[in-house]
């Protein structure tokens, strides 16, 4: 299995399966000297874990990170960093039941005709655990690019929306609440929502929306590996991930001209923003928000039909500990991912330099 790998001067390789030992991975390409924040990196971890609240998995993880390589004396080397985190709570024999079985709209029945192999304890290498090494790198990418503030929120569950604006929200109030929505009143709604498709044995899909500030002007570049382009590359890697827009995204497309551009002040800022702070692919100094949409969970307690290695039509249920909505966990693997990219190109711009 090829492609573990992510980023092109700061790269990401990784390395584990859902149900064995650990998971982990490896960072090339950070600088040296970067004083590092290890209870900054953990923090980020909690936000991802499992069994943080009612609304999401109750697998019990502490999902704490060791790191192997590439600090030292709390400093990061230049050197690759290694990282490695334990899984300490699986259950596999809640897959017993799908050794041989396809579950509709997941993983198992692609990685099986390609690989010929699968690992069916919750999924294996198909499964979101993978997204906690993103988180790791993430957590250290954001300190490299410390002025770069990073937010992403929950921003719909099914059909409840947060309608207000991002420049009306007040980030700090994201993590008031186990839905990740910074609007106290839409966070009640989309709670009650999961808690309701929970009981009866289903899931739903959201939407979230991040939002990067004080981006430096020229960050992208204009042909191939366009900023906006790699940030969705990143987003669409993210499990469960069906769709990505930047700016006035496919609202864009009913507009006309003379109502999309945005005009310049004489500073270099535009009057709006329509353009996502990115345009030829590249960072243009205003804010860079995007929304990503996440499908329902797959893997659903009720039954449906399917088929098996066989082919043959058999019937599945769920077991075992899932997320009703992927969305609240999935926040801080946005930023994440987010990061990576913005550090990434943050380093290329610094090749540049003379």
């Amino acid at each position: 299995m090829s492609f573990n790998s992510f980023g092109n001067l700061l790269k990401l390789t990784t390395y584990g399966e859902s149900h064995g030992v650990a998971i982990g991975g490896v960072i090339d390409g950070f600088p040296a000297g970067l004083q590092v924040d290890f209870d900054a990196i953990q923090e980020e971890l909690n936000r991802r874990k499992p069994g943080q609240s009612k609304i999401v998995t109750q697998r019990k993880e502490p999902d704490t990170v060791q790191f192997l390589s590439g600090i030292f004396e709390g400093k990061t080397t230049g050197t690759s960093i290694g990282f490695t985190i334990q899984n300490t709570n699986q259950k596999s024999k809640d897959y017993n039941h799908n050794t041989n079985i396809y579950r509709p709209s997941h993983a198992d029945y692609t990685y099986d005709k390609k690989f010929g192999e699968r690992d069916y304890r919750g999924g294996g290498r198909s499964s979101a655990r993978e997204t906690a090494n993103w988180v790791v790198a993430g957590a250290l990418a954001k300190q490299l690019i410390a002025e770069i503030s990073i937010n992403a929120f929950t921003s719909s569950v099914g059909e409840i929306f947060l309608d207000k604006p991002y420049q009306e929200l007040d980030f700090s109030k994201t993590e008031d609440n186990i839905i990740r929505c910074p609007d106290d009143v839409s966070a009640q709604k989309m709670i009650d929502k999961v808690k309701e498709i929970r009981k009866a044995g289903d899931t739903i899909g959201g939407t979230i929306t991040c939002v990067a500030k004080n981006v430096p002007v020229g960050l992208g570049e204009p042909i191939f590996h366009k900023l906006h382009a790699e940030l969705g590359k990143a987003m669409l890697s993210i499990n469960a991930v069906k769709g990505f827009e930047f700016g006035s995204g496919f609202c864009g497309a009913k507009m006309k001209g003379s109502e999309h551009n945005d005009i310049f002040n004489q500073d270099g800022s535009t009057q709006s923003n329509l353009s996502g702070g990115i345009q030829g692919g590249i960072s243009n100094g205003m804010d860079i928000y995007f929304r990503v949409a996440f499908k329902p969970v797959a893997t659903i307690m009720s039954s449906q039909q399917t088929i098996n290695s066989e082919n043959e039509i058999a019937e599945i249920t769920g077991k075992g500990r899932h997320d009703p909505c992927v969305v609240p966990r999935a926040v801080p693997i946005v930023e994440a991912m987010t990061a990576l990219v913005l550090a990434d190109y943050y380093l290329l711009n610094r090749t540049r330099t003379v």
